[in-house]
């Protein structure tokens, strides 16, 4: 696997900051922001440098029970072209549901959620893997989430399904510390019988991340320092490997140059401090693979799975049995509030035309309307959910709010008599 060395996810908002930070050997960029014939002039400029940069998806769902979607791997493929990678990176989780596996509509969860951890999961995401693999001009490497629910009658645990997963697939594994700490703290998850359990040859680099506990759960917030406890988990795996990579994450609340510099000083002296890789432990080996030749009927199963639960989190139907309910609210909420943030950023002119009733209004709108076309559809609907009530009560600002929902609808917001007549034609 190539050296990459230490590294720092690369953002627009601190494009400045890295490309004056000392020492950085690569970058990675989020695949959905970029575009391979207008990449922007800070990654071009870093790469004219010799700096290594990497696409990092967020939107296949491997994990999902539906194949991954053919143009979405041709975008990945293509931003690793245009960047000259040596590899791309995603994540073992599923991000939508319903659609013509369960004959209901599709939902979009807007985020990263955990894969049961099971044999007809496992089927899926190896054909899933395979695709993504035969579609890809360089390598993949997939990365453990963070979570805070447990699937119930999970077969394997962390490293058994991620060991045979490689064993039966000879994908990379991105291996995120940040995350192995966080299900430690909610999901009761040992870090160390984890990585015990990992193929470690397979780990193509590291994620480093910051985050928060609040009221005993923690949240993976990529907006806080990286915390001790995250560096002691790096040190753990850096006991039993040294990793070809290691890069720091930072999504939101940016500090300053000096703070990110600091931050990863601390991660090179953790890799200098840990003690010698040792000759690991037998890993947990798998059990008997199962027979995964009808992966149709396991991607039936696992999308009435993942439904049930990403509409009880998304569209308040109600909890699948056998989930912690507290915990599922927890989840809901964090979802929630997610949305409402990228909503916001994608469409900054709603929080200023609403002004501090945006959140208390998008709660309202987003309690049992989950998200069916990516963020940029959601603000729209959101926009006609307000119109469509006579929101804002203030004249001048449910003005505003109409204009900007019609330069970008592309039609005629719905008047006082549209809305009535809507109304009468409902009830009858």
């Amino acid at each position: 696997m190539k050296h990459l060395g230490i590294g720092i996810g690369w953002r627009p908002e601190i494009a400045r900051a890295v490309e004056g930070l000392d020492g950085i050997d690569w970058v990675e960029a989020v695949a959905e922001n970029l575009c391979p014939g207008h990449l922007p002039d800070s990654l071009l400029r870093l790469r004219e440098r010799g700096v290594t940069v990497v696409p990092h998806g967020v939107s296949l769902g491997l994990g999902g029970a539906e194949p991954p979607d053919a143009g979405r791997l041709a975008d990945l493929a293509a931003r690793a072209e245009a960047l000259g990678s040596p590899l791309v990176t995603e994540h073992i989780a599923f991000v939508r549901a319903g659609g013509a596996l369960t004959a209901s509509p599709p939902l979009e969860a807007g985020h990263l959620l955990p894969v049961p951890r099971t044999r007809d999961a496992l089927h899926v995401l190896c054909e899933n893997v395979r695709i993504a693999q035969d579609a890809l001009p360089v390598p993949l490497a997939l990365e453990n989430i963070a979570a805070l629910i447990d699937w119930p009658d999970e077969e394997l645990t962390e490293g058994q399904f991620l060991a045979e997963l490689v064993e039966r697939t000879g994908v990379r594994l991105l291996i995120d510390v940040a995350n192995l700490h966080t299900n430690r703290v909610n999901r009761g998850e040992d870090p160390a019988k984890v990585l015990d359990g990992l193929p470690l040859e397979a780990i193509a680099y590291v994620h480093v991340a910051g985050g928060v506990e609040r009221d005993g759960v923690w949240h993976d917030t990529h907006a806080h320092p990286v915390p001790p406890e995250v560096l002691d988990v790096l040190a753990e795996l850096a006991s039993r490997v040294t990793p070809p990579g290691v890069l720091l994450e930072r999504d939101e609340a940016f500090p300053p140059a000096a703070e990110l510099a600091g931050e990863l000083d601390a991660i090179r002296a953790t890799l200098r401090a840990a003690e010698p890789p040792r000759a690991p432990s037998a890993p947990m080996r798998p059990g008997p693979h199962g027979a995964p030749a009808d992966v149709g009927r396991s991607r039936e199963r696992l999308a009435l799975a993942q439904t049930a639960l990403l509409s009880s989190l998304t569209a308040g139907t109600p909890a699948p049995a056998g989930f912690d309910g507290p915990r599922l609210r927890v989840q809901a909420r964090a979802l929630a509030a997610k949305r409402a943030d990228v909503v916001a950023k994608v469409a900054p002119e709603l929080p200023g035309i609403l002004g501090e009733g945006y959140r208390e209004a998008f709660a309202s709108y987003a309690k049992a309307r989950p998200m069916r076309g990516g963020y940029r559809q959601d603000a729209l609907d959101f926009a006609r959910f307000l119109l469509d009530a006579g929101r804002p009560a203030d004249a001048e600002a449910r003005r505003a709010l109409a204009r900007w929902w019609k330069e970008r609808a592309g039609a005629r917001p719905p008047g006082r008599a549209a809305r009535l007549l809507r109304t009468l034609t409902r009830a009858a």
